[in-house]
């Protein structure tokens, strides 16, 4: 259930990442789902590296994963965008 419930939080969080850049946006409904859950994996990382969680914190939150998922789109914009053109 859990798995279940991240996959729909990252379909959100990758949705709203998508709606705050502006552009055309490459991939589907799948695409979005792994760039919201990825960029909460990389919003995780960066936050403990940076001291800001810490071992047994629950990880980021809404606003740390958008900004993680903003980071990965533009990332893959920029790959899936000069392999198209």
């Amino acid at each position: 259930m859990h798995l279940l419930w991240s996959l729909i939080v990252g379909l959100i969080i990758g949705a709203i990442a998508k709606a705050i850049m502006p552009g055309k946006d490459p991939g589907g409904i799948l695409i979005t789902m792994v760039i919201g859950v990825a960029g909460s994996i990389v919003a995780g990382l960066l936050g403990g590296a940076l001291g800001i969680y810490h071992r047994g914190d629950t990880g980021p939150g809404i606003i740390a994963s958008i900004i993680g998922s903003v980071i990965l789109l533009a990332g893959y914009r920029a790959i899936a965008g000069r392999r198209t053109t």
